[in-house]
């Protein structure tokens, strides 16, 4: 039986369309496949414009509105209070609420932080509740204890960021403990702490947190004698006449007059704490009389 032998089929081609389809290829695989490539490819002859090509932001994670204007004080009280902590290794601010003593304290740690002359804030207070027991909290030792300093985290948050904030909580930069944590410890330099609600401490508490204090370090005490929620000698009244006389301690006091958070605050302070009674002598026999008396 023959062999059948083995033709190899050519199909014909136009010469034209080959030529056409094999320009075709060479330009696809010359096609520049980055924008890098293509800005090279358009700054070439043509008279195009190069691409422009924008290089990836590393810093978006981290970056969010924050207040960028310089802190200011809303009343005189306001800016003695920011002069004496910049000024002063230890310094007391006690007064009524709403007069912004933990609004400054934390603002000028923040402005500290971000302008870089302290390298670390400490946030703390003791972790008493305001007449209340709220019981088990979720979560560890930090997601518990961030209810308590909620109110100093907005101010941080508003001169850093709250982007910023977070980094600088995962590394250490801003620490928020108890005040039963601080035992032990040392405020070395370069380390910016704020006690806010200084108020609910006990002698012992505020003893065993002053004496933490050490070199080229700032501590800002806050705290309004007249709202303690503990039973007790207060802790910060306590405070307040030992330290007085001390180099470098400076003991701060807004009155009435420098509540700046609403006008009805100021008005309900003078409805819970009336201003103190004056006397008077009539025909030689002193007379009580409440404010408002004619």
């Amino acid at each position: 039986m023959a062999k059948k032998s083995r033709v190899r089929y050519e199909p014909k081609t136009d010469p034209k369309s080959s030529a056409r389809s094999k320009r075709q290829n060479h330009d696809r695989r010359c096609q520049p496949n980055s924008y890098e490539q293509q800005a090279r490819a358009r700054s070439g002859a043509g008279g195009f414009e190069p691409l422009q090509v924008q290089a990836p932001n590393y810093e978006t994670a981290y970056k969010v509105q924050r207040c960028k204007l310089p802190l200011e004080a809303r009343t005189l009280a306001q800016q003695n209070y920011i002069n004496a902590i910049k000024t002063h290794s230890l310094t007391f601010g006690i007064g009524p609420a709403g007069t912004g003593k933990s609004y400054c304290a934390a603002a000028v740690a923040a402005d500290a932080l971000l302008a870089g002359t302290v390298e670390r804030i400490i946030l703390t207070r003791p972790a008493v509740e305001a007449g209340e027991q709220l019981g088990f909290l979720p979560g560890d030792v930090d997601e518990k204890y961030a209810v308590y300093i909620e109110a100093v985290r907005d101010t941080l948050n508003q001169r850093l960021g709250s982007g910023a904030v977070d980094y600088h909580l995962r590394h250490g930069r801003i620490v928020a403990a108890p005040l039963a944590y601080m035992r032990g410890k040392t405020f070395g330099e370069g380390t910016f702490v704020i006690l806010d609600e200084a108020q609910n401490t006990t002698v012992a508490q505020m003893k065993m947190f002053l004496t933490r204090i050490g070199e080229h370090c700032q501590i800002v005490v806050n705290g309004d004698i007249k709202q303690s929620d503990i039973h007790g000698q207060n802790g910060l009244a306590d405070a307040v006449k030992r330290v007085a006389g001390l180099n470098d301690v400076y003991v701060h006091e807004f009155s009435r007059d420098d509540i700046v958070r609403s006008g009805l605050v100021r008005d309900l302070m003078e409805r819970y704490e009336p201003a103190n009674c004056v006397e008077l002598v009539r025909g030689g026999r002193p007379v009580v009389v409440s404010p408002g008396h004619h």
